[in-house]
């Protein structure tokens, strides 16, 4: 599991490329790039507040998007520092099923070094796909 930022991509915006042996490691991964965009040092956030939300999309990629607007989500309204803890993702009914445990706690500007604020994921060359090592992600969010 891992993921580097990537310079010369987008301009205003932060890129990244996140791997990982399965699926469920790939977005853990892609996860942690999301809100290691917005915090520094992701490490010091406490897991003390938990937050399982469940998603489905038929595409794939679109499923990830998703999952990635819901860290935005919860940092925006709930100023909740969250990491991916659990990922379970299941094909169903055409459907691709995806139920998140998650872990964290409210942001702390003494605690938590903020870097910038992401508004969004943006789907400029979103990308998932398989790899002879697993899956990688693709990935521009919008600051």
């Amino acid at each position: 599991m891992s993921y580097e930022f990537l310079e010369d991509v987008a301009t205003a915006d932060i890129a990244f490329r996140a791997t990982g042996k399965d699926l469920e490691e790939v977005f853990k991964s892609a996860g942690d790039a999301t809100l290691n965009a917005m915090i520094e040092n992701i490490e010091a956030i406490a897991p003390t507040t938990e937050r399982t939300f469940t998603l489905e999309n038929e595409a794939l990629d679109l499923l990830l998007f998703n999952f990635l607007q819901e860290f935005i989500y919860y940092k925006d309204s709930e100023l909740l520092l969250l990491r991916a803890n659990q990922i379970q993702i299941e094909e169903k009914d055409e459907l691709h099923h995806l139920t998140a445990i998650t872990k964290g706690e409210q942001l702390d500007p003494n605690r938590h070094e903020q870097r910038v604020d992401v508004k969004a994921v943006t789907l400029h060359r979103f990308q998932l796909e398989k790899t002879d090592q697993g899956w990688m992600a693709m990935v521009i969010l919008d600051i």
